[in-house]
């Protein structure tokens, strides 16, 4: 999960991207939610750490995520895009 690696609760990763608690978890769970819900979470999670990596929007964490574009370790999450 990514809020877990970056030390968040979903409280916390709910008040950065300034959405409901419930869409965190819904976020987290893999449901489908709207573009611009997804684009805060990820402005959100970015902010907090994560680095977006390759086609697809994939976030994988800061700074071993990605070396000259290419993955390094397991997504935090791919729902991203």
């Amino acid at each position: 999960m990514a809020r877990a690696g970056l030390g968040l609760g979903v409280r916390d990763l709910a008040a950065m991207a300034k959405v409901s608690t419930n869409t965190a978890t819904r976020f987290e769970r893999g449901e489908k939610l709207g573009q611009r819900t997804l684009d805060a979470i990820r402005q959100a999670l970015e902010a907090a750490g994560a680095a977006a990596c390759g086609a697809g929007g994939t976030l994988y964490l800061k700074p071993i995520g990605c070396v000259h574009g290419r993955r390094v370790e397991e997504p935090i999450h791919n729902s991203l895009k």
